[in-house]
């Protein structure tokens, strides 16, 4: 079950600026990882943008 890269703190995903720039800077190591982990990786930041779109109220 994907989950949260390492290094991914929950008392920030109240900020979704700083929760953006953590799943974001996840994706920097992808280069080392097996090719099997990068959808992992790519579901973490689709669900953090996916947060942060949908809490922005009449944009």
């Amino acid at each position: 079950m994907p989950g949260p890269p390492p290094g991914h703190h929950r008392e920030n995903a109240t900020d979704p600026h700083i929760a953006i720039d953590q799943a974001v800077a996840a994706l920097d190591d992808l280069d080392d990882l097996p090719l099997a982990e990068h959808v992992e990786r790519f579901d973490t930041v689709h669900t953090t943008l996916a947060a942060a779109l949908s809490s922005i109220d009449k944009v």
